[in-house]
């Protein structure tokens, strides 16, 4: 999946408000973490997640791997926090609605 900039930006903006959904802490990037991104992204298609247990140099692949087991993008990371987007086509209810 790729996203233009625009996109990203206007995903970001829907984010702003978000609060973490999942917290990764002293464990690091279990199999129980993975799983609740997972079910988060299926969810609520975007979602936002806490780095806290890791540090500077261990959070960027972290973050790669949550993308990558997730098969989702990465839209923003900024400290201890980062924003994830899957679509999901069987969600029920209201869908996130990217601008062309």
């Amino acid at each position: 999946m790729s996203l233009s900039e625009r996109q990203k930006r206007h995903l970001r903006g829907l984010a702003h408000h978000l609060k973490p959904v999942v917290m990764v802490g002293q464990a690091g990037l279990t199999e129980g973490v993975l799983n609740e991104v997972g079910i988060a992204l299926d969810h609520h298609e975007l979602i936002k997640i806490k780095l806290a247990g890791a540090g500077r140099n261990e959070r960027l692949p972290m973050i790669a791997a949550i993308a990558e087991q997730a098969e989702a993008e990465t839209i923003l990371s900024i400290g201890q926090m980062a924003v994830f987007y899957r679509p999901n086509p069987q969600k029920k209810g209201k869908r996130i609605a990217l601008p062309k």
